[in-house]
């Protein structure tokens, strides 16, 4: 069992499925929801399928506890695992997690443009940044430059980054503002709904599409309706 048997079985090649390929290198997305209806979880979804995917990842979080984001890489791993029948699942998960580097930023005085220079200086350091995450920008405070910045990076560098806020409203136009919105190729909101949690797809590149997804109520794990 090697990383490309779990990559085949990963829960975003549904989301890959129904948005023609998913996101590109290059391209930025954005996941919003109310708070508690599994935003990290998603995202570290796509951050495992990157390191699945053989790239290097850096994982920004403001939670100053490590083991927390630690914990979330932790519990999807084991629920892709489940899939197979593996007999070296520890052995993979620590090859797999040696190519994820954790950075943990202080929310004060942080903007987007003083967080890509740090990745930046990674790179520069000889890091291999090839998939960036960010949990937990307050995308409304996003500025265009800033968001023109994080899409200049993605695009430079030839990357994805994925970044998640929180954010109550289903509506795109109450995301972010038009400036913000035209340099995010995707935009993911997931709601509770009475069929269960859903993971709704309101853009996607020049599209706005009417699709969706759920999530495994027990695992939060993206699948197929």
């Amino acid at each position: 069992m090697n990383k490309k048997d779990l990559f085949d079985c990963s829960p975003i090649r549904a989301f890959d499925k129904l948005t023609n390929g998913g996101l590109k290198a290059g391209e930025v997305g954005l996941i919003t929801s109310k708070k508690g209806l599994g935003k990290t979880s998603v995202l570290v979804q796509f951050a495992m399928d990157s390191l699945l995917n053989e790239k290097n990842l850096v994982h920004v979080s403001f939670d100053q506890e490590s083991s927390n984001v630690i914990s979330w890489y932790s519990s999807v791993f084991a629920e892709i695992a489940k899939k197979k029948n593996i007999a070296n699942a520890q052995e993979l998960k620590d090859e797999i997690m040696k190519e994820r580097v954790i950075l943990n930023f202080n929310p004060e005085n942080f903007t987007l443009a003083k967080l890509i220079n740090t990745v930046k200086a990674l790179k520069d350091a000889g890091t291999k940044v090839t998939a960036l995450v960010i949990d937990g920008v307050e995308i409304k405070n996003v500025t265009a430059d800033d968001a023109k910045a994080v899409e200049s990076f993605a695009k430079s560098e030839n990357i994805t980054i994925w970044l998640t806020s929180t954010e109550e409203s289903a509506n795109l136009s109450d995301c972010a503002s038009k400036e913000v919105l035209a340099t995010l190729a995707a935009v993911l909101h997931i709601e509770a709904k009475p069929e269960g949690t859903v993971l709704s797809i309101l853009k996607m590149r020049d599209d706005t599409p009417s699709a969706s997804l759920k999530l495994d109520a027990k695992t939060q794990l993206i699948s197929e309706k």
